[in-house]
């Protein structure tokens, strides 16, 4: 595509105001640009601005710009260096790539970011779960926030995290069980962040009766966390050393959460939910080595052929095993972006909630089961998850 045509999309979409966000990523070599710029239009005392958020290493800047001048410097972040850039407006995701040579291509692509409600709103507290200046103790003590309540430079990207992770959780609180005590386990739950943010959340704010597990591996980590957690005066909040595969001890769960588990870790973690019947599950994958020694299919033969995109295909085609066996055993799923890809590829989040009243196989179901089972022969896959469900007799 013509670069002035890129470039009149810019144009268009600052003039029009229905900008969300902008991501350049793919800084050319020896340039002076940071890995990674965002753009969000942001309303201050004196109007509409685009702000220019530079992400360095070890540092956040800030610009704000106003309109008329925005789609020209966005523009000039990608003449100046920048190698692709995402979109995202109200109609349309724009992927913007540029070659070596400076050749642009546009790929359009249905929207994936839904506008907020209003104007934007830079001069009040950013619409987080956990706003700066009011500071959860435990964010402290993770050294995420200063003793301020500000954001450490090095610190962005955990509490960009940490805040996505609790709005994921925000949208299905109202699926969890009312008027009793609620049982949630973290499989691998490391430093657990996120485990003193979701007991934040529920128990702290939301003022619920909940009981929270952590469960890991690494004894020092189980140490530190239970150290913090009494520190805190979480008294319904405790870790364990363990194996997802060997947890015992509890008869029933109402939230799994499991994120980075590696490979079946993962399929032991949904196989335990299951069985707990869980009614929310929050699973980040990793590592899926076993469907990539699995995988077979003639017609893939080009895909297939190449390590590298046998890897991440096979990564994809494990995650839709496991949510299509989710359904099939009446689960709702989705597959949500947990952060940024330019921060890891490993950012792709399951989440599950059982379908109200559930107690055995519809029609829905057999014909999710019946979907999946094409599926999986047409790739010649024997997943581990199904391997697991098989052996509990409800689910067999």
């Amino acid at each position: 595509m013509a670069q002035e045509q890129w470039e009149q999309e810019l144009a268009d979409t600052v003039g029009k105001g229905s900008l969300l966000q902008a991501t350049f990523s793919g800084p050319s070599g020896g340039g002076e640009l940071p890995p990674r710029t965002v753009v969000r239009p942001v309303r201050l005392k004196a109007g509409l601005r685009y702000q220019f958020e530079l992400h360095y290493p070890t540092k956040v800047l800030h610009e704000n710009v106003p309109p008329e001048e925005a789609a020209l410097k966005m523009a000039g972040l990608l003449k100046g260096g920048y190698r692709q850039a995402l979109v995202k407006t109200e109609e349309a995701d724009l992927q913007i790539l540029l070659s070596k040579k400076g050749k642009a291509a546009l790929l359009r692509k249905p929207p994936t970011a839904k506008p907020k409600e209003g104007a934007p709103a830079h001069d009040r507290s950013k619409k987080r779960v956990l706003a700066q200046g009011e500071p959860p103790a435990f964010l402290q003590e993770l050294g995420i926030l200063t003793q301020e309540g500000k954001v450490k430079a090095d610190k962005q990207d955990k509490y960009r995290q940490i805040n996505r992770f609790l709005e994921m959780v925000t949208d299905v609180a109202g699926d969890l069980p009312q008027g009793r005590e609620i049982t949630i386990v973290d499989f691998g739950c490391g430093k657990s962040y996120l485990t003193f943010a979701l007991y934040h959340l529920l128990a702290i704010e939301q003022k619920r009766s909940i009981r929270v597990i952590g469960l890991d591996l690494k004894q020092d980590v189980i140490a530190f966390c239970s150290k913090l957690a009494d520190r805190l005066g979480y008294d319904r909040l405790s870790f364990q050393v363990g194996d997802i595969g060997q947890f015992g001890g509890l008869d029933k769960a109402d939230m799994v959460v499991t994120l980075h588990a590696c490979d079946t870790a993962t399929d032991a973690a949904l196989a335990k939910a299951v069985g707990w019947q869980a009614s929310v599950i929050l699973s980040v994958p990793c590592c899926q080595h076993e469907a990539f020694r699995q995988i077979q299919n003639e017609e893939l033969a080009p895909l297939l052929g190449h390590g590298l995109l046998k890897e991440r295909f096979a990564a994809l085609a494990t995650d839709a095993a496991r949510a299509a066996l989710l359904e099939s055993v009446g689960y709702k799923t989705q597959m949500l972006e947990f952060i940024d890809p330019e921060h890891t590829p490993k950012n792709l989040l399951i989440r599950a909630v059982r379908r109200q009243g559930y107690n055995k196989p519809t029609q829905r179901e057999q014909q999710k089961w019946e979907e999946y089972v094409r599926y999986r022969d047409a790739l010649s896959l024997d997943p581990a998850l199904e391997r697991m469900l098989a052996r509990m007799p409800e689910q067999a």
